[in-house]
């Protein structure tokens, strides 16, 4: 075989004694699924705004970010209900460093245990500041490490298609947002809530299992093949196949990064378009009653310094500028900020 085995993992039950999650934070976790779920099923009229780094590194201005956005994040919540990216896992279109979870020192060799611990105890910090918690299902099979915590996941653009992360998602408690393709093609999308939705039969951890399907699944549209997907026109024929295919609780949240981002001059992406981008979709929904129904929310990324930075550019982390992404380039928070409060007098 071509690998070998370099440690065995801490069991699941092992990491959560040591890192337990208090009673009244599971009662927050409950209490926020619910309500991201009701406002996706349109029992609550706020809007989803899933808002934070691009990826959850370091844990320090992590929380630094987190502590600046909660007076914000409770001044909006009449209108908003804030969810915090807090992404441990990254894909790659390549390779390259794939997140805090596998390596929480991106100048280290990789170390799982480690990684499992700082990303749970970071996240454990960001719930007790009073949030809800997102993240990308990369690694299914970490799964354990960290489901009691999220109140969202994402199924980003290169796994919607995978079968197994579309069985993932028919079996968690959570809401789940399915990106369309990185090509921007929006039907592998709606195919993969479809999947989502249903149940399933399968095999994890050595037994059979079957799937309760998840209502909650839902369409996340992030652009892709250098050219965006959230104009009206886009946002229109999404709509319309999602009722078409008869989809349970038929909703959109509006990625205004990623390639829905581009600078259409340059074609390059741009954070700091993410605030004309999110204007226009308002414009759209307040011009089209079924767009403002269906468009549930949007995803913001976002962190203390506006841009991104290279890993390669240095050789150590404490050589990195304090506060900006190391992955994809973010909104500063002083324009995250103004735009929160701009998106809360919209609604």
């Amino acid at each position: 075989m071509s690998y070998e085995i370099q440690k065995v993992l801490p069991r699941v039950t092992f990491v959560r004694d040591k890192l337990p999650l208090k009673e009244e934070l599971k009662q927050q976790v409950e209490q926020d699924r619910k309500e991201i779920s009701d406002i996706l099923a349109g029992r609550d009229n706020r809007k989803i705004l899933i808002v934070g780094p691009c990826s959850a590194w370091p844990s320090e201005a992590i929380l630094e970010y987190a502590e600046k956005l909660k007076p914000i994040a409770d001044k909006v919540s009449d209108k908003l209900k804030i969810v915090m990216r807090a992404y441990i896992q990254k894909p790659r279109t390549t390779v390259g460093w794939v997140g805090p979870v596998n390596q929480p020192d991106p100048y280290a060799e990789p170390d799982i245990e480690k990684g499992i611990f700082y990303c749970r105890e970071m996240m454990i910090k960001i719930l007790e500041l009073g949030y809800a918690i997102a993240d990308e299902a990369v690694y299914t099979h970490k799964k354990g490490y960290f489901t009691d915590l999220y109140s969202y996941l994402a199924i980003g653009a290169r796994s919607t298609e995978d079968q197994e992360h579309r069985i993932f998602a028919s079996m968690v408690d959570n809401p789940v947002g399915m990106k369309n393709s990185t090509s921007g093609e929006i039907e592998t999308g709606v195919n993969s809530i479809i999947a989502a939705q249903f149940s399933h039969v399968f095999v994890i951890d050595g037994q059979q299992i079957k799937t309760s399907g998840n209502s909650y699944a839902h369409l996340v549209l992030r652009g892709g093949g250098g050219k965006p997907n959230c104009n009206e026109k886009t946002l229109k024929a999404a709509t319309e196949m999602l009722y078409k295919k008869q989809v349970k609780n038929p909703a959109i949240l509006v990625d205004i990064s990623h390639d829905n981002s581009l600078d259409l001059a340059t074609g390059k992406k741009d954070p700091l378009l993410q605030p004309q981008v999110l204007e226009q979709v308002l414009v759209d929904m307040e011009q089209n009653k079924q767009l403002a129904t269906t468009i549930k929310g949007f995803m913001c990324e976002s962190y203390l310094q506006d841009g991104g930075q290279n890993l390669n550019s240095c050789n150590k982390a404490s050589e990195l500028e304090y506060g900006k992404s190391v992955t994809d380039g973010c909104l500063g928070f002083e324009k995250t900020e103004k735009m929160m409060l701009a998106l809360a007098e919209r609604l």
